[in-house]
């Protein structure tokens, strides 16, 4: 079983790795309690999407609940980290995710829907809630490895997820967190402007996210070389 924080020990690039290596440490060292959050905030994410799985055909529920699906990924990849389990598609699962939902909700949030019709806690819960689903997914280059299947895996997955979500639902109504900015006399009404930034926003961090992805690979051979080569010159 890991014990303390092991894997990668060369620096990434700040946009790569932006956490001080301080706060990686602590985080990796207490995985465990992340993985409690993460859990938690998964059951509170299912009992938020609750009337609209409940409105979802059946078939069609792994594309709703995104965010608590997210924070699914990344508890179970801690734990299986902490295990010894090397499952790299979970991993890419978990980055894409909490980068992903993580910085989309908080767009939504601020630009599209606005403070109107929820509870302020709520609403400031949400925002600030999914910034650490963002910031959790820097975590995740510190034991995996990104590989090439793994990333092209979970691109195809985030990708489809898009496309069901906004441009092409295959059963029923589009799939995406219900907006309130769409909302329109009681109805949701999906040719409003808030749909199409909605769709440019989960689009634009799916792109991020794979650039991120697949930087980190390059960036983790780069000095996993450098490495061996100043241990052969020695």
């Amino acid at each position: 079983m890991t014990s303390a924080p092991t894997a990668t020990t060369n620096r990434l690039p700040s946009y790569l790795a932006p956490l001080p290596r301080r706060v990686e440490d602590l985080a990796l060292r207490y995985a465990w309690v992340i993985v409690a959050i993460n859990l938690a905030g998964t059951v509170f994410g299912f009992w938020y999407y609750r009337f609209q799985l409940a409105q979802t055909p059946i078939v069609m529920w792994p594309f709703v609940p995104d965010s608590p699906a997210a924070t699914l990924f990344v508890a179970l990849s801690l734990a299986a980290w902490k295990l010894d389990y090397d499952v790299e598609w979970l991993h890419m699962l978990a980055f894409y995710g909490n980068i992903k939902l993580g910085l989309w909700t908080p767009f939504v949030q601020l630009v599209l829907n606005g403070p109107g019709g929820i509870e302020p806690w709520l609403y400031w819960f949400l925002i600030v809630s999914h910034l650490a689903m963002s910031l959790q997914s820097f975590l995740i280059y510190r034991y995996a490895e990104f590989s090439v299947g793994a990333v092209a895996v979970t691109t195809v997955w985030y990708g489809l997820n898009d496309i069901v979500d906004y441009f092409a639902p295959l059963v029923g109504e589009f799939h995406h967190t219900f907006l309130r900015a769409e909302l329109v006399n009681g109805a949701l009404d999906h040719s409003v402007r808030a749909h199409d930034l909605a769709a440019a926003a989960a689009v634009t961090l799916t792109l991020a996210a794979t650039f991120l992805a697949l930087a980190t690979r390059v960036k983790k051979l780069e000095t996993t070389e450098e490495s061996s080569a100043r241990g052969v010159r020695r």
